[in-house]
Formats: structure tokens, sequence, C-alpha cells
């Protein structure tokens, strides 16, 4: 089933590891991703009419799954922590997956990240349990995100109902 997906990332630090993870789903038959925006369309939705809160309603609208690519500096990125929390309030299915074991043809691999699902809880039976211990994380190279990735997305997709 083709699934539209929404990726919430830190794009300054990790832009070139992206592009490698987003080539890699867009150019697959069961899957199409939001188009690809540059950091030129960041700033001219910062300055149109709501901003960058409504930039990002519109980017969600219609996806079934909110995939978040985190690196080094991912967990302290604003826009990031929004994306994730409107996505489970818009009961989207969410994963994130780990790039920094991604090779940027620049600066090579980075350091770990700590994971942006885990600013986020919820209460479940009078205890706070944190995001990144309801939805799965995955490590792009570790577990091979070339070939699994379409299942990881359709699992969340699943999950959440969808």
């Amino acid at each position: 089933m083709a699934r539209r997906v929404f990726f919430s990332f830190h794009y300054e630090r990790d832009v070139r590891r992206i592009m490698q993870v987003r080539n890699s789903w867009v150019v697959r038959p069961e899957g199409s991703a939001q188009p690809f925006y540059d950091a030129a369309d960041f700033e001219e939705a910062k300055r149109r009419a709501g901003g960058i809160e409504n930039w990002i309603e519109e980017q969600l609208a219609g996806t079934s799954v909110t995939v978040v690519l985190f690196g080094a500096e991912t967990y302290s990125r604003p826009w990031v922590l929004h994306e994730i929390k409107r996505s489970y309030e818009l009961q989207k299915g969410i994963l994130a997956i780990d790039i920094h074991n991604i090779k940027d043809p620049q600066n090579g691999t980075d350091k770990p990240g700590k994971n942006p699902l885990s600013h986020w809880s919820i209460k479940r039976n009078g205890v706070d349990v944190t995001f990144d211990k309801i939805y799965k994380t995955y490590d792009w190279v570790r577990d091979n995100g070339y070939q699994n990735m379409p299942a990881w997305i359709e699992a969340a997709a699943k999950a959440a109902g969808r």
C-alpha cells in the first residue's frame, strides 16, 4: 500500500544524510514522501501568514506516518519536537531512525544523539511513559534501513490504525 510519509529532521546539520534516506524512499513504488524542502523554503515559510506552524500542518496533511530522522543535535530542535507532538495529536504512525552512522559525503559519520521521541511522554496506568518506549526506533545502518524502511513505515501505520 502506498503511504505518504512526513520526514522530521534537523536540516542544517543532517541534510546530506537525510537526502540519502529520502532518496532511498522516493524511488520505491510502494511509498511516497512529502516534497523535499530546502532552507530557502523554510525561510519563506517563516515570512508567510501563520509561519512555520502552518507550513508544518500543510506538510502533515494527508500523511499517515511521521518518520523522525535524528542525529547528534536533533533532540534540541524545537520544530522537530513540535512535529512529533502534532503527529501524536493527529494520530499518525510514528517511528524514529538514528542516522548518525550514515556517511555524510563531506563530514563522514557523526556522533550519536539523543532520541527526540524521549522528549515526550504520556500517562499510562498513572506512570509517565516516553514516546521512545511506545514507538519503534531503528538505526539506519545497523538495521539496514534501505531494505527495511518500507516495512517499518507500514508497521507504524498499522499500529496507528491507518
